[in-house]
């Protein structure tokens, strides 16, 4: 799997992300760094812990499943894809001004919207990709997204919360019609 495609995937992975990055800051409508951090290193935590949970889980099953792996590879991103995108569609503004930042909710939102890597890196592991480097790099963009979600929340609000999280679900469907075409055409 070359950079560019990983790269487009822990930018697919970062928009839950980026989202509710722009809530907390939408919330906090001042830029604190402390908190800003505090969002920034759960979710690059959890982006790089659950891709590696996935990865060995999808290593135990890769000899039962080798040959339909590019279907259930191809099915686990426009699933997570598409469940982005219907999520974009029905968010509720005033559930997501009820955030906080105590660190239990912090780390349920963590799991929660780290679940979508935990798929990925199961995916990863039937196209037989090593899950170090893309794990480094989810967790990388996300702590990025993180970052830059808070301050935008801070400063602008929920102007372009929907559209991001449209344009994540977009690229990962989109990886996974690619992954199935790249097996189809390799099969012919």
């Amino acid at each position: 799997m070359d950079l560019y495609m990983l790269f487009l995937i822990a930018i697919g992975l970062g928009m839950d992300v980026f989202t509710v990055s722009i809530a907390y800051g939408f919330v906090a409508r001042k830029w604190k760094t402390s908190v800003a951090m505090k969002l920034a290193l759960l979710f690059g935590l959890f982006h790089f812990l659950m891709p590696v949970i996935g990865w060995f889980a999808g290593v135990g099953f890769r000899s039962i499943i080798s040959n339909f792996d590019h279907w259930i590879a191809f099915g686990l991103l426009a699933f997570v894809g598409g469940k982005m995108i219907f999520e974009a569609c029905s968010i509720s503004r005033e559930k997501e001004k009820k955030q906080n930042s105590n660190l239990a909710t912090l780390l349920l939102l963590s799991i929660a919207t780290s679940i979508d890597a935990l798929s990925v890196g199961f995916s990863l592991s039937f196209l037989q990709v090593s899950i170090i480097t893309p794990a480094i790099v989810i967790a990388s963009v996300t702590f990025s997204l993180s970052c830059l979600g808070f301050f935008i929340g801070c400063r602008f609000g929920h102007f372009y919360e929907k559209i991001m999280k449209v344009v994540g679900g977009l690229i990962l469907m989109g990886i996974g019609i690619k992954i199935l075409i790249d097996h189809i055409m390799n099969t012919i």
